[in-house]
C-alpha cells in the first residue's frame, strides 16, 4: 500500500454562525489543505499516482475559495464553513474526481494555522476498498 500527500494553501475569510465566541465575527486564515491518496499498486514507471494530478485536483478545488469570504460562496450556502465542513466537502469532491479501483482519496486535513486542523476520512470506504482487494483494513 502506498500513501501520497500533497499540500496546497489559500487565504480566505469566514465566520461561524451560532458560535458563542470570537469566531462568530469575520476573520481570516491562511488555510492549508492536505490531501492523502492511497494506492495499491505502481504503474509501469514506478508511480502510484503522478503528484501533479493530485495537486492539480486540489488546486482546482480551492481556486473558488482563494481570497474569498467563504460564507458568501455557493459551496457554503447551506453549511457553516468550519474546518470540519471544509474537510468533509474537500474529501467528497476530491474522491469524486480521483477515486479508482486502485487509487483513492484516503483522508483530507484542513489547517487553519500551524496548531489547529480538522481531518475527514471515511472508514466505511476504506473497508470496502480493502475488502475488494481481498485484504483486511488495519
Amino acid at each position: 500500500m502506498f500513501e501520497l500527500r500533497v499540500k496546497v494553501d489559500f487565504p480566505a475569510a469566514h465566520h461561524l454562525e451560532g458560535y458563542p465566541g470570537d469566531c462568530a465575527r469575520p476573520h481570516g486564515h491562511n488555510w492549508i489543505l492536505e490531501v492523502f491518496a492511497a494506492s495499491t499498486q505502481l504503474d509501469s514507471i514506478g508511480l502510484a499516482m503522478d503528484f501533479r494530478t493530485l495537486k492539480k485536483a486540489a488546486k482546482e478545488l480551492i481556486a473558488p475559495w482563494d481570497h474569498q469570504d467563504l460564507n458568501t460562496l455557493p459551496d457554503f450556502k447551506d453549511i457553516n464553513p468550519s474546518a470540519e465542513q471544509i474537510a468533509l466537502l474537500s474529501f467528497q469532491r476530491l474522491s469524486g474526481w480521483i477515486d479508482t479501483d486502485q487509487t483513492w482519496i484516503e483522508r483530507v486535513t484542513i489547517w487553519e494555522n500551524e496548531r489547529c486542523s480538522a481531518t475527514y476520512f471515511d472508514e466505511t470506504k476504506r473497508r470496502r476498498k480493502f475488502k475488494a482487494l481481498g485484504r483486511e483494513a488495519d
